[in-house]
């Protein structure tokens, strides 16, 4: 099947100081999977909201199943057979998974809802209970949901945004063929993915999107991931790094029966023995979660340890607080980068401070030498290649790339003994992200003991020299890295035994 079904030509939309779609002509033909790719601020965001009546283009038209598409809400979008499948699941988890489907129908008849679900599920194979309420449902049982409940309301356009992040690499496989299936049946696809083994896989046809402008339209037959990633970056990109071999000494992290209580007074982390060398890093794969959170944040003394031992550099540090844990020779760069890593209000000069502020070198009488820490902050931000008008610049004004890099300067500046890098590259351009991954590179060829935890198995089979799988809250595995294969991954992140 060839025919259009939706064109997109010549929009356009302002923000205040951005031009965030510049004359962008994007189309989808029924039966077809069309990859839209880019950059974070690439405009992919921008041009799918409006399409789905949230923002409204300031020129260009829209034209759906060949009439004019004019939509000011994501009801309306719904009501002209728009669906959207987001990253982060629009489910009401006390509620069944007939109700959630109902959701928003009005009076419905609860038992035709069911009845036509089941249906639905059989003819795609989206095996899931009807009557099972949505926070017993695993992850990839939720993401069938989701998808159900846009086919139950006949959408015959499917966006998915990110869909397959919270995903095991079998659930993966078998969500693609689900959607090739949908395709086939004579709907739109429009699919959203940093992730471009998986957009190599899926797509029929590739439209990418730099800096608000499209940059080429491809296919997977005359492209590669390479040329891809060069035409988001507009520069050649390596995607693996170099990771020349080193000689592995001592351990400088060793965790031993650790285990740590979650949010919810629930056992997060259960008995977690781990080791890493100098020289060496150890990469943690797994679900979002399974204890991975819990497990740095209590590895670098921002969550109590309710069991087990941690030693840093051969130091017991366990109980210890933050400051002790600094001193011992840790340095953390955690998930969320503006809540736990940076001070959006501070400026760039005063983030790079944070951890130096009370040293003899920059403090004097409780009075800061600020000409040095102004220097050594200009200095840290050539040396780790941070984009920012001026070290004076508020931190929430950089890209989440840049911010990532100013934190990995303020804490590789203290020469680490242990580094965590938790979600290192999320939410951060391919450009920063093969900077921030040769920089982790480069911790392991001085010495230090690097963990990085990444829900992006890319990420963690490209960096790691070992493999450490954590479910429900327990390493059930450690592997090295020329032992791994995605699928033995994949499996062990979804329970099996090893």
């Amino acid at each position: 099947m060839t025919d259009s079904m939706l064109e997109m030509r010549g929009i356009t939309k302002r923000f205040p100081g951005v031009l965030a779609n510049d004359n962008v002509d994007f189309d989808v033909r029924r039966g077809e999977v069309h990859t839209l790719l880019g950059e974070n601020g690439a405009g992919k965001s921008t041009l799918m909201k409006i399409l789905f009546g949230l923002y409204t283009a300031d020129e260009g038209t829209i034209t759906f199943e060949g009439a004019p598409l004019r939509v000011d809400s994501p009801a309306a979008a719904i009501e002209a057979g728009i669906g959207m499948i987001h990253q982060h699941f629009m489910l009401v988890p006390t509620f069944t998974v007939t109700e959630n489907v109902a959701l928003g129908l009005g009076t419905a008849d609860m038992g035709q809802v069911r009845d036509h679900l089941t249906e639905l599920a059989e003819t795609y194979s989206l095996d899931v209970d009807p009557d099972a309420l949505i926070w017993q449902l695993a992850v990839g049982e939720r993401q069938r949901v989701e998808i159900l409940k846009a086919l139950y309301r006949d959408a015959q356009l499917l966006v998915l945004d990110e869909p397959t992040a919270v995903l095991t690499p079998q659930e993966v496989n078998d969500f693609f063929v689900t959607l090739r299936q949908i395709a086939q049946d004579g709907r739109g696809l429009i699919f959203i993915s940093h992730k471009l083994h998986e957009v190599m896989a899926l797509s029929d046809r590739i439209t990418v999107l730099r800096d608000g402008k499209v940059s080429g339209s491809t296919t997977p037959a005359e492209t590669s991931r390479q040329q891809l990633a060069q035409m988001m970056v507009g520069r050649p990109v390596k995607l693996a790094p170099d990771k020349p071999p080193v000689e592995v000494g001592d351990s400088r992290l060793e965790l031993k029966d650790l285990s740590v209580m979650g949010d919810r007074d629930a056992l997060a982390v259960d008995a977690v023995s781990l080791a890493v060398a100098a020289g060496e890093i150890v990469g943690v794969a797994g679900v979002s979660g399974n204890g991975q959170r819990e497990l740095c944040e209590a590895v670098a003394g921002l969550r109590p340890v309710t069991e087990g031992s941690v030693r840093l550099d051969g130091q017991d540090t366990t109980g210890a607080s933050p400051r002790r844990y600094r001193e011992a020779g840790l340095a953390f760069v955690p998930e969320e980068r503006m809540l736990h890593g940076a001070v959006g209000q501070f400026s760039v000069s005063e983030n790079l401070m944070l951890l130096n502020h009370d040293s003899q070198e920059y403090s004097r009488w409780g009075f800061l030498k600020l000409p040095a820490l102004r220097e050594r902050a200009g200095r840290l931000v050539e040396h780790y290649d941070v984009k920012t008008p001026s070290i004076d610049t508020a931190t929430s004004a950089l890209s989440g790339g840049n911010i990532q890099k100013l934190i990995m300067a303020r804490e590789l500046s203290a020469e680490p003994a242990v580094l965590i890098a938790a979600q290192p590259t999320r939410g951060v351009d391919i450009g920063a992200a093969e900077y921030i991954h040769e920089r982790l590179i480069a911790q392991r060829e001085q010495g230090t003991a690097v963990l990085v935890v990444s829900e992006d198995l890319d990420e963690v089979l490209a960096l790691a020299d070992r493999v450490a799988v954590m479910f429900e809250g327990r390493i059930v595995a450690i592997i090295d890295r020329e032992d791994c294969t995605v699928e033995d991954l994949g499996l062990l992140m979804a329970g099996a035994q090893p």
